[in-house]
């Protein structure tokens, strides 16, 4: 037996239960992964409330983690007992131990821990097709970053820099601002205080940015729309206020354009998913993006994580601890 922390029903952090489980043994193309540290996400918030819908209950939060290979299963023949792996867009993870399908998990280099891991893998892989594949970033572009001080924030404020990109991001606390900048954010504007479609045109002369990186939803649209230049893009790619309204297309005055991206989607294929991983172990590996990792929780208590990421009360990223 192993534990996990369940869902028996859709609702708010309460729903989050401790339990005993069986962890089952490894079928074909399986291993069997004992866990050193599990990642949360928004996603995961999602999930719990009903936003995301699950599949059916009881049901195993979290989708990102990082562990060792204590069984493997038939026909596995990439990894062995003892591997360092870690993995993203993997349901299943808020657990002791787990099974994963083997075609999910990469292999870390010796010089990235668990933890780091754990805290990187959906968030760094996200930053990494959101700057590299959906918009091209580089020297030359402006872009607006909503959540700048999150944890997908603060690797995107980095890997952005690292590009020689202009980065504008929003957040919501002086202190939240003073994070972003030293991570390599050019301007921070403290959406409590500042309007940030003013403080855009005004940081760009009034020609908007490039690509606006949305993960707010609700609240942040249609305002971020108006912060693109003609032919610009929004990335619609998280709901952490609520769900984008539905909405005409004539919103997207000045051919602008839109896309609501995945990660399942930019890591759909083997290689994909390896090419990805492999680029953000580099930029980890060489030292340009440092995974802030600020608040540690033990697995029992998952339910004082989702609190207080949903009262933002958390900068970078969050893990749980097995």
């Amino acid at each position: 037996m192993t534990h996990a922390v369940r869902v028996h029903k859709y609702g708010g952090p309460e729903v989050l239960t401790f339990e005993d489980v069986a962890a089952g043994t490894p079928g074909p193309g399986e291993v069997l992964l004992r866990q050193h540290a599990i990642g949360v996400n928004f996603i995961d918030i999602y999930q719990r409330s009903g936003l995301y819908k699950l599949a059916s209950f009881p049901a195993t939060l979290g989708s990102e983690g990082a562990g060792e290979v204590v069984a493997v299963g038939p026909n596995v023949e990439a990894l062995k007992i003892g591997d360092r792996v870690a993995y993203a867009s993997a349901p299943g993870g808020y657990a002791e131990e787990r099974l994963v399908p083997a075609d999910k998990l990469v292999k870390l280099p010796q010089g990235i821990a668990y933890e780091t891991a754990a805290a990187m893998m959906l968030q760094g892989m996200t930053v990494r097709y959101l700057l590299r594949e959906t918009y091209k970033v580089n020297s030359e572009t402006v872009m607006l970053l909503h959540a700048a001080a999150g944890g997908v924030g603060l690797i995107a404020c980095q890997w952005g820099h690292a590009l020689g990109a202009t980065i504008i991001g929003t957040v919501g606390s002086d202190e939240k601002a003073e994070l972003a900048k030293a991570n390599g954010c050019t301007h921070a504007i403290n959406t409590k205080r500042e309007d940030f479609v003013a403080r855009v045109k005004e940081l760009t002369d009034g020609r908007g940015c490039d690509v606006v990186y949305d993960s707010v939803g609700k609240d942040t649209f249609p305002k971020s729309l108006d912060c693109l230049k003609s032919k610009g893009l929004w990335v619609s790619f998280g709901n952490s206020s609520g769900p984008v309204p539905p909405f005409e297309l004539t919103a997207l005055k000045g051919s602008l354009f839109a896309t609501r991206p995945s990660l399942f989607a930019y890591t759909a294929t083997r290689e994909d998913l390896e090419q990805n991983a492999a680029e953000l172990f580099e930029m980890v590996s060489s030292g340009k993006i440092k995974i802030s990792i600020n608040h540690r929780y033990p697995l029992r208590d998952a339910a004082s994580a989702h609190r207080d990421l949903e009262a933002r009360r958390t900068t970078g990223s969050i893990i749980l601890v097995p």
